[in-house]
C-alpha cells in the first residue's frame, strides 16, 4: 500500500512540475494590463519626476526548446515626465519589443526576457496641447523584465511580471540636450497556449 500512495505522489509531483514545460515550437499568447511610472533621463538635471498610467497589451512567446523562447507583441504605453508643479508631458506609444526570453527554475516558470524595443508614437500631449510636432515619431530602446508564472491547467496561466525599458533615441526633435524615456511597469495577464 504504501508503494502505491508513494508512486500515486511521485506520479503527481511529476506531472504538476512538468506540466507547463513548453516544446519546440510551442506558442502562448499573454494579454496583459499593469500599472507603469515613466519619466526622462538625460546628461542634464532636468528636476524632473516620473508620470503613471496603465499600460497594457498583448505579447507572444514562441518557443525553441523549454529553455528559450522569443516574445514579442504589441503593448499601448504612456511615457514622459512632469517637468515642475505646472507642467506635464505625456506621450502614448505602441511599442513592440523582440526580445529573448530564458524560462528557469526547475518547472520553468520563472522567465527573463531582454532585447531591443520599437515604439510608435500615437500622440504628444503638453499639458493637454498637441506637441507631437516636437518629438521623435519612433523610439528605439532596450526592453528587459522578470516574471513568473502560477499553472492553473496545462493550457492556461497566469503571469505577473515586471517590465522596462531604457531609451536609447531622443524623444524631441530638438534639443540642446539629452532627453530621452525611461518605463517600468507591473503587469497581471493571462497565458494561453494555442
Amino acid at each position: 500500500m504504501k508503494k502505491m500512495v508513494f508512486a500515486a505522489l511521485g506520479v503527481m509531483v511529476f506531472g504538476f512540475t512538468n506540466a507547463q514545460n513548453r516544446e519546440k515550437g510551442a506558442i502562448e499568447l499573454i494579454p496583459q494590463i499593469g500599472y507603469s511610472s515613466a519619466n526622462y533621463y538625460g546628461e542634464e538635471n532636468l528636476n524632473n519626476s516620473s508620470i503613471s498610467s496603465v499600460t497594457f497589451g498583448v505579447g507572444a512567446d514562441y518557443f525553441f526548446n523549454d529553455r528559450w523562447s522569443l516574445r514579442s507583441g504589441l503593448h499601448y504605453q504612456t511615457m514622459g515626465s512632469k517637468l515642475s508643479s505646472s507642467y506635464e508631458e505625456k506621450l502614448n506609444y505602441l511599442s513592440v519589443p523582440v526580445n529573448a526570453n530564458w524560462h528557469f527554475g526547475s518547472t520553468r516558470k520563472w522567465n527573463l526576457n531582454f532585447g531591443p524595443s520599437f515604439g510608435f508614437l500615437m500622440s504628444a500631449k503638453g499639458d493637454g496641447e498637441d506637441i507631437k510636432d516636437l518629438a521623435n515619431i519612433f523610439q528605439f530602446g532596450l526592453a528587459y523584465g522578470i516574471g513568473y508564472k502560477i499553472e492553473v491547467s496545462e493550457k492556461i496561466s497566469i503571469l505577473i511580471d515586471f517590465q522596462g525599458m531604457t531609451g536609447l533615441s531622443e524623444v524631441p526633435k530638438d534639443s540642446d540636450f539629452t532627453i530621452k524615456n525611461a518605463y517600468s511597469a507591473f503587469n497581471i495577464g493571462g497565458v494561453f497556449k494555442l
